[in-house]
């Protein structure tokens, strides 16, 4: 599993009624795109499986699965909380500038000064934009965490996902 590069799709998220279903929580757009992907890998503690989906729908404003060989909401408590993966082969190719959020995850952002503002621990997605969440490092240049948002070209100035860095026009009192 280590090999093959792998990117969050969603997660599994509760059981829903009594034959095995559980929730799922997409990261995808549209959302039930999340079913177009196989074979999911997910990761229950420090193990790695792969899961075949039996059964998938839209279920209200969320989503439902069936997965195949866990058929009692005690079997679905044991997937619950799990991230889905897919091998990142498997996703579309992105338009120059254009980037899956796991591949700006754990980029190192600078200031255009160079002074390092943390290492992007996640993203949040808002609506108008998405916005980085970025986290202090051992070497950044305080311990503050900053949420910055994603507007490339006005605030985002550059990404190298080659050296893992992100360069910003941020103030860094900000």
């Amino acid at each position: 599993m280590q090999a093959e590069k792998l990117t969050v799709i969603g997660k599994l998220t509760a059981p829903y009624g009594v034959k095995g279903w559980i929730k799922i929580h997409s990261y995808t757009d549209p959302i039930d795109n999340v079913f177009c992907y196989s074979p999911w890998q997910v990761k229950r503690g420090e193990q790695w499986f792969q899961v075949k989906l039996e059964s998938s729908k839209r279920h209200g404003k969320g989503l439902i699965a069936k997965l195949a060989g866990i058929d009692t909401p005690e079997q679905v408590r044991d997937w619950s909380n799990a991230e889905i993966y897919v091998a990142q082969h498997q996703l579309p190719e992105l338009e120059t500038g254009e980037y899956y959020w796991s591949q700006l995850e754990n980029l190192l952002v600078y200031t255009e000064s160079g002074e390092l503002l943390g290492r992007v621990d996640h993203l949040i997605e808002t609506g108008s934009n998405d916005v980085f969440v970025v986290k202090a490092t051992a070497n950044s240049r305080d311990k503050v965490e900053r949420l910055i948002p994603y507007l490339p070209e006005q605030v985002v100035k550059e990404i190298d996902l080659e050296k893992g860095t992100m360069r910003v026009d941020w103030d860094p009192e900000f």
